[in-house]
């Protein structure tokens, strides 16, 4: 079956979006613990882009199946998990890039590297690190993942802040100054 890529979120109310998320199948990698555990030879580069043992994979369906089995672990240590195993992959910033956001009625939706969707709120909230001179605003995205906002997201999202650079997403403010 060919990948549809999912409709731009600009163009969707908070309830299509809601019913695109809950339509998302994951595995519950939070649910398994296998005992084996090896290196899967991967990295996630800070631009986003994932690499097996050298070469770049740039078949966007692979990008979207490893990333659904993605978590990370208290140690910030990132896994490919299954019931039957579970491999490191080192992840240089963040393991998703939210490259879209819209506000639609009083939460804001991004859009991830993955054609994910994700609301900001209290399940995925927005933290920023840095400093002043540069800083840097994550979303909690799944099993303790984050994603890194993209350059022009960033850019959108001061747009939508208020005077003291703040935004709110289902009524929880979130600041975009490092603290």
């Amino acid at each position: 079956m060919p990948y549809l890529p999912p409709p731009d979120i600009a163009g969707l109310s908070l309830a299509e979006v809601a019913e695109l998320v809950a339509a998302r199948k994951l595995p519950p990698v939070d649910q398994w613990e296998p005992q084996s555990s090896t290196d899967s030879l991967m990295v996630i580069k800070s631009d986003g882009r994932w690499f097996h043992d050298g070469g770049e994979i740039r078949r966007p369906a692979m990008v979207r199946a490893f990333a659904s089995l993605l978590r990370r672990d208290a140690d910030g240590q990132h896994w490919l998990v299954t019931p039957a195993d579970k491999q490191s992959i080192a992840v240089e910033d963040a393991a998703f890039i939210a490259t879209d956001v819209t506000r639609k009625d009083g939460a804001l939706v991004f859009r991830l590297n993955t054609d994910d969707t994700v609301i900001a709120g209290p399940d995925h909230p927005l933290v920023v690190r840095g400093d002043a001179d540069l800083p840097a605003v994550y979303l909690a995205v799944r099993h303790g993942t984050e994603a890194r906002l993209n350059r022009s997201t960033w850019l959108q999202l001061v747009d939508l802040a208020d005077a003291e650079l703040a935004v709110t997403s289902l009524g929880l403010a979130f600041s975009l100054v490092p603290r």
